[in-house]
């Protein structure tokens, strides 16, 4: 007889989402929405207006006491006692050998306080990481994902939408800054971040059960804006036209920041040991195995996961991810190829279901926003 399935963790919004319709998945763990309607439309109107998005799965750890600093140092490969209070940093967690545990946000709340935000699938691994790594400092780590929601409202018309709804001048908040203000009269962290390459805030609620009041607030106010509920189709897409990394796809417990063509975030200048310096120091004087690259179909089938990347009738990559695009109209694809190849000449195809479907090698991302 097989074990019985735990059911899906439902967020705070649980109840508004079935309300509107949603399409609901298990997602990480959690019963998430897919899509409301169209998942076209909902990408469209993040482009164009705004969309409003449930992350209530992803996780919150707190580190808090004097050398919070000096433990995220050590366990990180950011710098993260540079980070000045009231600003944000993208970083990651890797293993000793320097593959990638997960990308993370990380805010500095105050001189002895930040908070780490994890991918929903990776919340228990980096939590018990951060645990085991900041034991021989005076630091205490908390996972606090069950007391935290999380919205997001991403696009062109994001300032416009919440300005009448908070007590915050937002143009005093900059990219990649989060500070504590209210939204709807509810206390919250309030931060410039988000993962679809548009301007927009992600908000985060604590206790969890009064996300509906701020949903409800942001739906009401931008009804006439455009905004309109989104989903995780919708966020896939989103970050993948602004070539955006996933964990699980372009981030790997097998690959280095420095496959993913993100050395950048590896700070091999701060002082003292971390966890997976020596590796990561390797990998940032040795050629590249794998690097990632962008492709752009020149017909209608859809790029997906898994297919091979072939070049002159040879198989030289896989995409990790694909979809198609609603912003350039035609599929788009990350793609893992080897390191050493010259992707300036041959002929470029994706095996589509065995046939060869041409491509055109770009430059990440596929898209940015309008200044």
């Amino acid at each position: 007889m097989s074990e019985p399935t735990s059911s899906p963790r439902l967020t705070a919004l649980h109840k508004i989402h079935e309300e509107a319709g949603a399409t609901l998945v298990d997602f990480a763990g959690w019963l998430m929405p897919l899509r409301y309607g169209s998942e076209t439309a909902e990408h469209k109107a993040v482009r164009e207006a705004a969309g409003l998005f449930d992350l209530s799965h992803m996780g919150e750890i707190r580190l808090t006491g004097p050398q919070a600093d000096q433990a995220l140092d050590h366990a990180l490969a950011g710098y993260l006692s540079k980070l000045k209070v009231g600003r944000a940093r993208y970083t990651m967690i890797t293993a000793e050998d320097g593959g990638v545990l997960d990308d993370l946000i990380v805010y500095r709340l105050g001189e002895q306080e930040y908070l780490v935000v994890a991918n929903a699938a990776n919340v228990s691994v980096v939590a018990a990481a951060l645990i085991e790594r900041a034991a021989d400092f005076d630091v205490e780590v908390v996972d606090e994902s069950p007391e935290y929601s999380l919205i997001a409202v991403q696009g062109p018309r994001a300032v416009e939408i919440l300005a009448p709804l908070t007590d915050a001048d937002l143009d005093e908040i900059r990219y990649f800054a989060g500070y504590e203000h209210t939204v709807a009269g509810v206390p919250v962290l309030l931060a410039r971040t988000g993962y679809t390459g548009e301007d927009g805030f992600e908000i985060f609620i604590k206790p969890a059960d009064r996300a509906p009041e701020i949903w409800s607030a942001l739906i009401a106010g931008g009804a006439d804006l455009g905004l309109v509920p989104a989903g995780l189709s919708a966020r896939d897409t989103l970050r993948m036209e602004a070539g955006m990394p996933l964990y699980g796809q372009e981030l790997t417990s097998d690959l280095t920041p420095f496959d993913a063509g993100l050395g950048r975030v590896v700070r091999l200048d701060k002082s003292g040991d971390f966890v997976g310096r020596a590796a990561l120091e390797e990998a940032s004087r040795t050629a590249r195995d794998k690097r990632l690259v962008g492709f752009v179909a020149r017909g209608r089938r859809p790029l997906r996961k898994g297919q091979d990347v072939l070049r002159d009738g040879s198989v030289v990559g896989t995409i990790t991810s694909g979809a198609p695009s609603p912003t350039l109209g035609r599929p788009i694809a990350m793609a893992y190829v080897d390191g050493d190849l010259d992707t300036t000449t041959g002929t470029f195809t994706v095996d589509v279901r065995g046939r060869g479907e041409e491509v055109d090698v770009v430059e990440l991302p596929f898209y940015k926003r309008r200044s």
